[in-house]
């Protein structure tokens, strides 16, 4: 589809805007300078970025307190929840952010285009939410590793809703026992059940994480029921589709008012860590892999690593190529068929989207 060509004035009219909204910012960085020189800001601090609007944030401060709404420094752009920053706090009840901490994580996501545009940051897990319904397929769930094992952040499987799981389990216990022999932490969780999210919080003790799945699995209701003091709002299942609506509108990182190993009066054991922080973001509630390649896809299949590389041709694809070392580790059931069947599917799904 050609693109559509803009006329003059419309050309002339984005022009005007970002000019304006430039000299804004240029003014706004003016007086911040003005006000930073004079005095009106209090001294430099930590803090955390728990939710971005634009050119404002929300910061917390990192000793405790309340949030505060504050703005950028020209220099500034491409903050994102969950950053650690350093800040002032003004007179007026606002504040300043002056700098950005090195991160060590970052989650981005791909847009429209495929350009990667970070979501948010510090990030020591990803928590990939899937529930016994909406049925959860295997592809999907790959997708999902893939795509987390690709930033680098460690991926922890969450099966929700586990009280509709029938009591010998069948196929979905099967597919929990095929990744927890992979490796990967696997955690059950209820909010039918007053104990239903104890492995969860032990889960997340002491880390900062972040949900991704499909509409409907119970993102919402599991954070709502670790933090009861929020306001969340959580759509139902369709009766038709049994597909759930997405209801978070705005990147936020909410800190677990509690820990597992926490007394009745929610005091801390002296020497443990802080109870952990959640991000809720609609930018991430679903991966896409547009921006990776065959051999991101394939290194994202964890059991593949070992074979990678032994092929006896260099640009092997894997398909029906002589010498392939990855066919060969299907053939020793080294690596499972359904696996490899899944990584074929989606990198023929990159490569239909790409042609």
């Amino acid at each position: 589809m050609s693109k559509r060509k803009l006329s003059r004035q419309q050309r002339w009219r984005i022009e005007k805007t970002q000019a304006e909204r430039a000299k804004r910012a240029r003014q706004r960085d003016t007086t911040d300078t003005e006000r930073l020189a004079a005095g009106e800001y209090g001294p430099e601090q930590p803090g955390r970025v728990i939710a971005h609007f634009g050119r404002s944030l929300e910061v917390a401060p990192a000793h405790g307190g309340q949030a505060v709404r504050c703005h950028l420094r020209a220099n500034l752009d491409g903050l994102v929840t969950g950053d650690h920053v350093i800040w002032r706090a003004g007179e007026d009840g606002s504040g300043v952010v002056v700098a950005r901490e090195p991160r060590h994580s970052l989650l981005q996501r791909p847009d429209p285009r495929g350009r990667l545009k970070p979501v948010a940051a510090g990030i020591d897990q990803i928590l990939i939410v899937f529930a016994v319904e909406p049925e959860p397929h295997a592809n999907l769930i790959d997708r999902y590793l893939v795509a987390a094992e690709a930033t680098g952040i460690a991926p922890v499987l969450v099966l929700n809703k586990v009280d509709l799981l029938p009591a010998e389990g069948g196929e979905l216990r099967a597919l929990l026992d095929r990744y927890a022999g992979l490796g990967y932490p696997v955690i059950t969780t209820t909010t039918a059940r007053d104990t239903g999210l104890d492995a969860l919080l032990d889960q997340l003790h002491g880390r900062t994480s972040v949900f991704v799945g499909q509409s409907g699995v119970g993102k919402s209701s599991l954070i709502d029921r670790l933090l009861p003091e929020e306001d969340l709002r959580i759509g139902d299942l369709s009766t038709d589709s049994r597909k759930g609506t997405h209801t978070t509108t705005t990147a936020r990182l909410y800190r677990l008012r509690q820990s597992p190993a926490a007394d009745a009066d929610g005091a801390q054991p002296e020497g443990t860590d802080s109870p952990g922080e959640l991000i809720d973001s609609p930018g991430i509630r679903e991966f896409g892999l547009t921006h990776l390649s065959a051999d991101q896809v394939a290194d994202g299949f964890i059991e593949f690593r070992d074979h990678l590389g032994h092929c006896r041709f260099r640009d092997c694809r894997h398909r029906a190529e002589p010498g392939c070392a990855l066919l060969a580790a299907v053939e020793s059931g080294d690596i499972h068929a359904d696996r490899f069947a899944s990584y074929r599917r989606i990198v023929d799904s990159l490569e239909n989207h790409q042609g």
